[in-house]
């Protein structure tokens, strides 16, 4: 692994610059970089995309995805002046050796010394010929460091996905491929290994011995949108579990890694996935649950059905909602299930992790008829962050029963304009070679190989009753049941003054 400075120098093309992500994330994010001293004045951007603009108007777009930050005393056109727009076919070979001339011109302008980032942020059935023409056409022969950064999602199942690999890698080697999944540059999800491996309260009880389950929930609010053409063909089991969700599972199954590097943590979460029970085809059912949205209301307003959204068949079969029990074999998580959950249209935005302790084998201290509260550790990733820690202490009274006490950390109410966001934290580690927080082929192949059983399963035989949950709500029935037949529910907690 090559790893360079804290400000390094570097050229970066990003393909599909005119379009929705490099607006919104990629832009906004080497601004910030930019603006907290995290680049040097060696840096340029090259925007290229099939849309017909000039310098000066990409220029402009670029000021405008940056406008919220009037405030910072930087010049904004200053900023925007080491951006560079080439229009382009992905397919011309020519259209490449014309960008690499120019890349060769930028590199003595901005004393780049031949570092170059190639930031795939377009329709995934182009990278593989992107990479193939980067390296055929002498693009990644250089005196630096070259990158390629690819976006999910990467294949759709393990066949593609290792189809893909195999054509980018007779382009790239594997530490110079950096796969993002934006859940890894998440403040609190990077907590994940600091609150696990930093603190002598919790890693002697990080095991089967202390912990009765694991719950990591992400859901949304908002449905499909315009997306229904990509969902159809995606759905939440593809979109959100095999990457972001089964991500958070491996940080928090992983055992610690032998050095802060990214090969050693990168192998403990390889061999946490690999330790994964997989599920036969005749067990999916007992396992896991799908779900699909129908008509609800959310705040107030009537929302449509999943069936009714712009592109999406009217007897669709793609699931929006999946829950499932994963069990980890392995001397530290024999036996506890770890529970996953994942849907559109929900009751609240929220992506947390539950850590539920087991109970004590006897507990004085409550009243007879009363609940028995446990344990519970919450890391809250979005849109709350922070973490909560649910104890019981003596209630106010003259008695000696107990009640459920919080102690939270609360991330929220910091300065966020100087907080680093997801996109931010992964461009400067690429920046610097540093791969922690990107996904390894291991971990992409050896969660398609589980997801593919499910999926093939769910794609075999219709369900047996789409829609099955209200806009609103929190999935569907079966859901509960999952964990009930286990003796457990689902959490939802936020700290009070979340409320």
């Amino acid at each position: 692994m090559t790893t360079t400075t804290n400000n390094p120098k570097s050229i970066i093309v990003i393909f599909g610059a005119t379009g929705d992500l490099a607006n919104r994330k990629l832009f906004p994010s080497i601004y910030r970089l930019y603006r907290n001293g995290k680049l040097s004045e060696n840096f340029a951007v090259v925007g290229v995309a099939r849309r017909p603009l000039t310098n000066e108007e990409f220029r402009n777009n670029v000021m405008k995805s940056v406008e919220q930050f009037q405030e910072d005393d930087i010049d904004h056109e200053s900023f925007a002046s080491h951006f560079y727009y080439n229009p382009f076919d992905a397919t011309d070979l020519e259209h490449y050796q014309k960008l690499n001339s120019f890349l060769l011109e930028l590199d003595d302008q901005y004393q780049t010394e031949g570092n170059r980032i190639f930031y795939l942020a377009m329709a995934p059935n182009f990278f593989g010929t992107i990479a193939s023409n980067l390296k055929s056409e002498g693009l990644t022969s250089t005196n630096g460091w070259t990158r390629l950064v690819i976006e999910k999602p990467f294949g759709n199942n393990f066949e593609t996905a290792k189809a893909l690999n195999d054509q980018i890698r007779e382009a790239f080697d594997e530490d110079q491929i950096y796969r993002i999944d934006h859940y890894l540059g998440k403040e609190m999800v990077q907590n994940i290994e600091v609150i696990r491996f930093a603190n002598a309260l919790f890693e002697p009880l990080w095991n089967n011995q202390y912990i009765s389950n694991i719950q990591i929930t992400s859901s949304e609010v908002l449905g499909v949108e315009d997306r229904g053409r990509y969902y159809e063909s995606s759905g939440a089991l593809r979109d959100m579990f095999q990457n972001h969700m089964l991500q958070m599972l491996a940080l928090l199954a992983m055992e610690p890694p032998i050095k802060l590097t990214p090969d050693e943590i990168r192998s403990e979460k390889v061999k946490a996935l690999r330790a994964l029970r997989p599920v036969n085809e005749d067990e999916v059912d007992d396992y896991f649950v799908r779900g699909q949205y129908d008509r609800g209301i959310i705040n107030d307003e009537e929302q449509i059905a999943y069936r009714e959204s712009n592109a999406v068949d009217e007897n669709s079969n793609t699931e929006t909602f999946v829950a499932g029990k994963l069990l980890i074999d392995n001397f530290r998580w024999a036996g506890v299930p770890f529970y996953i959950r994942t849907g559109k249209r929900m009751e609240k935005k929220s992506t947390e992790i539950v850590i539920q302790f087991k109970d004590l084998p006897m507990n004085l201290y409550y009243d007879q008829g009363e609940n028995i509260y446990p344990n519970l550790l919450v890391i809250h990733i979005q849109p709350y962050e922070g973490i909560t820690l649910h104890l019981n202490a003596k209630k106010g009274d003259y008695g000696t029963t107990s009640t459920p006490i919080m102690l939270n950390y609360d991330n929220t109410q910091k300065d966020k304009m100087n907080t680093p966001e997801a996109y931010e934290v992964l461009l400067h580690d690429c920046m610097r070679g540093d791969s922690t927080n990107f996904t390894h082929w291991d971990e992409v192949a050896l969660s398609w190989k589980f997801v593919d059983i499910i999926s093939n399963h769910w794609e075999s035989k219709a369900a047996k009753q789409f829609p099955n949950y209200e806009s609103g709500s929190n999935g569907p029935k079966d859901s509960d049941a999952l964990l009930e037949k286990d003796g457990y529910q689902w959490w939802s907690v936020l700290p009070d003054n979340n409320e």
